[in-house]
C-alpha cells in the first residue's frame, strides 16, 4: 500500500503557526507525508501580486521547515488561482492526497459570504475526506 500523503491548505503565516501542531500529529500518527499548499490571492485592491508572492513564500516556508524540524517529510506549493477550492482540489488529485485538512479562519458569516466560502465550495466539491479544524482548536488530533 502506499504512504498516505495529507494536503495542508493554509492562507497565511499565522495559519502555518496555528496548524502545525495538529498537522504533525496527525501526520506523525498516519505515518503520511504533508503536502502544504497556499492559493496567493491579494488581500485587497492597493496590493500588489509581489506581496500575495512573498506572503505565500513565507507561509509555505514556515510550514515545511516547522514540520522537517518534528521530521515529516513534507513538499510546499504555491498556487494561482481566482477558484480557491478547486485550486486546493486539483492539487490533491494531482499530488494523489488521501486528506485534506483545512485550519478554519474564524471569520464571521458576513465575511465569508463577500470572500467567499473556501472551506463550503470544497466540501460541496470534493470526494475525498476533509478534516477542518476551528479557529480555536488548540489540541492534537
Amino acid at each position: 500500500m502506499s504512504k498516505s500523503r495529507i494536503l495542508v491548505a493554509v492562507s497565511s503565516p499565522w495559519a502555518s503557526e496555528k496548524l502545525l501542531g495538529p498537522v504533525a500529529d496527525l501526520a506523525s500518527r498516519l505515518g503520511s507525508d504533508v503536502v502544504i499548499a497556499h492559493v496567493a490571492t491579494l488581500q485587497d485592491e492597493d496590493e500588489h501580486e509581489s506581496d500575495a508572492t512573498n506572503r505565500g513564500e513565507q507561509t509555505l516556508k514556515l510550514l515545511t521547515e516547522s514540520l522537517a524540524d518534528k521530521g515529516i517529510n513534507s513538499e510546499g506549493i504555491m498556487l494561482f488561482s481566482d477558484d480557491t477550492s478547486k485550486a486546493i482540489l486539483n492539487t490533491a488529485h494531482a499530488r494523489q492526497c488521501t486528506m485534506i485538512l483545512l485550519g478554519l479562519t474564524g471569520k464571521g458569516v458576513l465575511k465569508r459570504l463577500i470572500a467567499g466560502d473556501v472551506p463550503g465550495n470544497l466540501i460541496r466539491q470534493t470526494d475525498l475526506p476533509v478534516l477542518l479544524l476551528p479557529a480555536n482548536w488548540n489540541g492534537n488530533l
